[in-house]
């Protein structure tokens, strides 16, 4: 038995050898990808390093690969603007000495082996074995390869010695890279791997696979033999299996294209972005010599000079941004969980475009091609550009690397001036799809690329012009500004034109660097306002503009519709995507109804009914009638909730309504208490008091603002108000009168205020009736009508201490601030957030979104929580904004930055006008939402109402 069994083991040990021969025999015909690195800075491998200068420099030590070394704690770090804003002579200059042993095994002698670099800045010299394996490469967004077989020695260790210049020697490199608006930094900052073939390969190929399933294939082969064939395949992701084409092959051919064209191939698009894996194959004699593998998509570019970019034979409209590699410890070094991240969140936003300034990691462009996104590929050149030589030396390594990715439509040369011109027809020469090369910032070439445009830009450009026209920067968002304030003017604008083929704001990213060298409470650093641009913080932390963006650029538009309690169910909808037809997609509903409580307690709205909504087929462009099935308790809720999905389940966007006015909320969720005392109003030489309950509130008899409100328990410190807000008042008199079990107190004014009613009721609910621009006076023209323009903010403010206060919630749109060109990206709902002292754009070190402080729209009613100070406040007029105090301003901002606009004075306001966010530019070159309102006062006219309810009672 002992015997027998020991046979077995020998017998199952052959078999397992055998097995993995025959494995190794099998993965030999295919190049293998051996990392010497780690595959990204999240699982890095160490290898010795020595640094020239800076931080740990002049001693050997061990460093993760990749990555950057700043972030590992070497060197200095630098922005890219040390020439201007930061006023330094030059950049940092420290370099980077590299040393890794790896062994290579015997059975590689008679391969061919590369090694190569996803990308390292900036000038790198490799050695193996003490030899120089190639020319030194410039240039530090570029994977580049060298032949190193020869150089190897087989069976044992190899010693790999890597020599990193942050400055190149190149000036014109130093010029494209390292004078620019982003962080530069140093070393191995993508990963490096061994490329292990067989003698008889194919090197790389370039594809041009059309929408009808047709292609193109332009082959590098190396050594290839006689007798030798090309097998073409095409695998689907789910298992399908197309048919096999064959191409002889003369022997030593190093060049080859082939065609084929495949039936029922799936197109790629943004929207339905169906992939392929193309496998093609090397035979000789039946035998295997090689196998190439490459995910594609089948998709038809068409670039037409004033008309328009097609892709599938469809007009597109890019719904872009830009966006940098970078992660706060990473800098430039990421990895796939962050290119997912990234692809996701921008797919959330309903972009469907995306641009950088440099190629970006591989494995983002992955993402967008699975994803389905259109990628702007970019060689870099930040207002300056690469020399000829060295610029059609990256090309090409650019174009290699990505030509076959669907996702690629566009190839832009440099940014804003940095483009050489000689090497635009590098691009082309390298890509079987002659995709179109851009200049960005210029109109070249028949597309207008123009940067930061303003709303009217257009002297025979844009909408007034004859080029096809797509702002390659728009937007731009530095801290609040931007992205989403004024965008729905801008695009309204723009589509009006059939020449406007999209735009990319600027920018996804704040791009704060973790600083490896400071100490302290300060972790964060994104050089002031020179790199805090972004729509998501460097955790990619939501602000404001991410969900106005969102809505905005949904694929479904509501068309303007107002909800009351005898809402028939009907929508007008509108198609805004480019390929799908809305009837791809879900849609639900929910009716949510709050207690009446809910403000005094914890509580918050549930459903009461919900339903599907059926999506008839609605074309790209169309506009169709939508109907839901209004349930018989519709009246009975507080908001109508409407979702939709697209065909992968994502949430496009959810949209609400208040299904009352502010009234009937007023009146539902303010408590009434049975009390049988009347409330009472007495007046002295210097005050008015009103008492109701156990409230007592008392105004000043000179100004009609309130110097103290108490309650039973506490000081409620809400004073130095009402104090008008874009209007002149006077105070004229004051009356005091008892209206049976009401206290009341008329402040009457002169100028744009009316007068102020004060209503005490015996339960100690106090309620303002506020009335403006009633008397028209001294106006010009044939109705002598008052008018006044340039009002950016208007309504009534008060005093309250900010350090009382910890929370509040409210039902109105949230969660966020607003601004007035930013209201859409907010929604109704009852909502709470903690108190903040946020910094959009800075506050790095505790960034919490939403922001507590600002502008916040639709208020109908909300509790300010500050301990015993606590109160609460009920409107009865709609589309009434809240102004929570005032955020505090940049503390590390460069002049010109204009981070948000001023705040009237006080604390706490109510208001029915507020200031608009600049987009880079001065708010009068924006679009009709940043400007200020104007007033027009006829003799007649009834006037505006504000009117508020104060529950300053305790313990309720």
């Amino acid at each position: 038995m002992k015997l027998t069994m020991t046979f077995k083991n020998i017998l199952q040990k052959y078999m397992i050898i055998a097995f993995a021969l025959f494995l190794q025999k099998s993965n030999a015909q295919q190049t293998e990808k051996v990392y010497l690195s780690g595959k990204d800075f999240e699982h890095p491998v160490q290898w010795d390093f020595y640094c020239t200068g800076g931080n740990k420099s002049k001693v050997w030590s061990k460093i993760n690969v990749p990555s950057q070394w700043e972030l590992e704690g070497f060197g200095e770090y630098t922005y890219g603007r040390w020439y201007k804003e930061l006023n330094q002579k030059e950049p940092s200059k420290e370099e980077g000495l590299y040393k890794y042993e790896f062994e290579i095994p015997a059975d590689y002698k008679n391969k061919e082996v590369l090694i190569a670099f996803g990308g390292a800045m900036t000038d790198t010299k490799v050695k193996v074995n003490g030899k120089v394996a190639g020319a030194i490469h410039q240039g530090g967004f570029y994977e580049f390869k060298y032949d190193i077989s020869s150089l190897l020695k087989f069976g044992v260790k190899n010693i790999l010695e890597v020599h990193v210049w942050k400055h190149s020697a190149n000036k014109s490199v130093n010029a494209a890279e390292r004078r620019a608006d982003w962080w530069l930094f140093g070393g191995i900052y993508r990963p490096v791997w061994l490329e292990v073939s067989p003698k008889t390969h194919i090197e790389n190929i370039a594809v041009n696979a059309k929408m009808d399933g047709s292609i193109t294939v332009d082959l590098n082969l190396k050594d290839i033999p006689k007798n030798s064939i090309l097998e073409a395949k095409l695998k689907g992701l789910n298992g399908e299996n197309f048919e096999v084409f064959s191409f002889p092959l003369k022997a030593k051919t190093t060049v080859a294209s082939i065609a084929a064209k495949w039936k029922n191939v799936k197109p790629w698009n943004p929207e339905t972005p169906n992939l392929y894996e193309l496998e093609l194959i090397l035979k000789q004699n039946g035998i295997v010599l090689h196998q190439y593998n490459k995910r594609i998509g089948f998709r038809t570019l068409e670039f037409k000079k004033q008309d328009g970019i097609y892709v599938n034979g469809t007009k597109i409209i890019m719904k872009g941004i830009n966006r940098h590699s970078f992660w706060p410890e990473g800098g430039r070094s990421t990895s796939k969980r962050i290119s997912e991240l990234d692809g996701k969140l921008l797919k959330d936003m309903n972009m469907n475009a995306v641009r950088g300034h440099y190629p970006p990691d591989d494995h983002f462009l992955d993402v967008c091609d699975s994803l389905g996104l259109f990628v702007l590929n970019e060689l870099a050149g930040w207002q300056n550009s690469y020399d000829t030589e060295t610029g059609t030396k990256l090309v090409e390594e650019m174009v290699t690397r990505d030509v076959n990715h669907p996702s690629v439509i566009i190839w832009d040369n440099g940014n804003e001036g940095g483009w050489n011109y000689n090497v635009d027809k590098v691009f082309s020469e390298n890509d079987p799809q002659k995709r179109i090369v851009i200049h960005p910032w210029a109109d070249f070439n028949g597309w207008d690329t123009h940067h930061y445009p303003t709303y009217l830009t257009g002297m025979h450009r844009f909408n007034s012009g004859e080029n096809v026209f797509f702002p390659t920067e728009f937007m731009h968002g530095t801290y609040d500004n931007g992205h989403g304030a004024a965008l729905e003017d801008f695009w309204n604008r723009y589509k009006e034109s059939p020449l406007f083929a999209g735009g990319f704001m600027w920018a996804m990213l704040d791009e704060a660097v973790k600083r490896s060298d400071w100490t302290g409470d300060v972790k964060f650093d994104s050089k002031g306002s020179l790199a805090a641009d972004g729509i998501l913080g460097p955790h990619r932390e939501r602000e404001g503009s991410y969900y106005t963006v969102k809505e905005v650029w949904a694929p479904i538009q509501f068309q303007p519709k107002q909800v009351t309690e005898d809402f028939d169910g009907s929508f007008l909808i509108t198609n805004d995507y480019l390929f799908s037809n809305l009837n791809s997609c879900k849609m639900d509903f929910k009716v949510l109804k709050a207690d009446a409580t809910i403000l005094y307690t914890s509580g918050n709205s549930t459903a009461i009914s919900s339903g599907k909504i059926e999506i008839p087929s609605i074309d790209p462009g169309e506009t169709r009638k939508i109907k839901l099935a209004v349930p018989d308790n519709f009246s009975e809720g507080d908001i109508l909730s409407i979702s939709a999905f697209d065909r992968f389940d994502k949430e496009i966007y959810t949209w609400t309504w208040p299904i009352h006015k502010a009234k009937y909320y007023a009146a539902k969720f303010l408590t009434v208490q049975d009390i049988k005392v009347k409330a009472s109003v007495t007046k002295t030489a210097n005050e008015i008091i009103l008492k109701g309950n156990n409230v007592m509130v008392t105004l000043d008899i000179t100004t009609g603002e309130i110097i103290s409100v108490k309650n039973a328990t506490s000081i409620i410190p809400l004073t130095n108000g009402p104090r008008p807000i874009g209007m002149k008042a006077q105070l004229k008199d004051i009356q005091i009168s008892q209206e049976g079990e009401k206290a009341v107190c008329k402040v009457n004014y002169s100028g744009g205020l009316s007068s102020i009613k004060w209503i005490m009721e015996p339960d100690g609910r106090f309620k303002m009736e506020l009335l403006a621009l009633k008397n028209a006076s001294g106006g010009a023209g044939f109705d002598g009508a008052f008018f006044e323009d340039k009002i950016n903010a208007f309504g009534i403010t008060f005093s309250f201490p900010e350090k009382e206060v910890t929370g509040i919630k409210w039902f109105g749109r949230g969660p966020y601030h607003v601004w007035k060109n930013r209201i859409k990206g907010t929604t109704f709902g009852f909502w709470e957030k903690d108190y903040n002292n946020t910094i959009t754009g800075e506050s790095f070190e505790n960034l919490i979104y939403p922001e507590f402080k600002g502008y916040h729209a639709n208020l109908l009613c909300a509790n300010l929580k500050a301990g015993t100070s606590s109160f609460k406040v009920f409107s009865e007029n709609d589309h009434l904004f809240l102004r929570l105090f005032t955020p505090d301003l940049p503390k590390n901002a460069f002049a010109g930055s204009y981070p948000q606009p001023g705040f009237p004075e006080g604390d706490i306001s109510f208001m029915y006008e507020i200031p608009a966010m600049r987009d880079f530019k001065p708010l009068e070159q924006q679009g009709p939402q940043s400007q200020p309102t104007n007033i027009r006062i006829k003799s007649g006219d009834d006037g505006i109402e504000m009117n508020l309810w104060f529950d300053f009672r305790g313990g309720i």
